[in-house]
């Protein structure tokens, strides 16, 4: 584990160093992923200056809300971005000089990149949160809580990421089609409410691809508005996703036979 970690780190670190070599390029996707986080807020201040909830949900809270799906969502962007490489790297033979390396091949790949707007993005995304938590009223007591669920939520985001690129070792194609499918249907369902969604639209967010232990429940803990046991359900959630991701990449490395085959 420590000399996983190692390579990880270096590997991480040898990307940022070579990406600062051109600053220009690090500012600009910086602020793309803030402009992003900017387009989020005022959507959210348009749609509250006409309506007072959604789903029984305030102004405050939606900033919660989006606030912790940005961190969540750029937070892994900027540590395991490498990921959305995968069905490129099949498809081109480049993960055999990897595999001999005396590191997991999905380390190696989660750190050969790094998602530069996901510095405008987390940075946009914490503004909003810190409004939004100030607004509703929660205190500081709640922040060790917080910082455990967005943990879990990255991990998780991390996780549905990595099964749904790996299946690139089967469908192949430089293009992760899934995992931007994925990505996307995030994006647009779970920055609102899930009550505002149909029975079935809940249910397949929340437990068949659980998007929602990314924003939606951990949001719903820090409010009070779930009992406490969600938390070990969210913890749960969180392992079960990591050894799904595991296993698929494991099997996906098994039937990789390099290019040209």
């Amino acid at each position: 584990m420590r000399h996983t970690a190692a390579v990880y780190g270096r590997s991480l670190a040898a990307h940022v160093k070579s990406t600062m070599e051109y600053p220009a390029d690090f500012w600009i996707m910086a602020s793309s992923g803030a402009l992003w986080q900017v387009l989020q807020f005022a959507f959210i201040s348009v749609l509250f200056a006409n309506i007072t909830t959604v789903a029984g949900w305030g102004y405050h809270e939606m900033l919660i809300l989006a606030g912790f799906l940005g961190l969540s969502g750029g937070s892994s962007a900027l540590f395991w971005d490498g990921i959305w490489s995968t069905p490129s790297m099949i498809v081109k033979g480049e993960l055999d000089y990897r595999i001999v390396r005396p590191a997991p091949v999905m380390v190696q790949v989660a750190s050969s990149h790094i998602g530069m707007q996901s510095f405008g993005e987390v940075t946009l995304s914490s503004a909003m949160l810190v409004l939004g938590w100030t607004g509703a009223g929660l205190g500081l007591d709640m922040l060790p809580l917080a910082l455990l669920l967005l943990a879990c939520a990255c991990v998780i985001q991390c996780a549905l990421l990595t099964a749904m690129c790996a299946i690139g070792f089967w469908v192949k194609g430089h293009f992760p089609a899934f995992a931007w499918i994925a990505v996307d249907l995030q994006r647009d369902v779970m920055r609102f409410p899930l009550g505002i969604y149909p029975p079935l639209v809940r249910l397949a967010a929340t437990f068949m691809l659980p998007f929602a232990f990314a924003s939606f429940v951990p949001v719903q803990i820090l409010m009070g508005r779930l009992p406490a046991w969600w938390m070990t359900g969210t913890i749960a959630v969180t392992v079960v996703m990591v050894g799904i991701a595991v296993a698929v990449f494991r099997a996906g490395l098994r039937s990789y036979d390099s290019a040209g085959h």
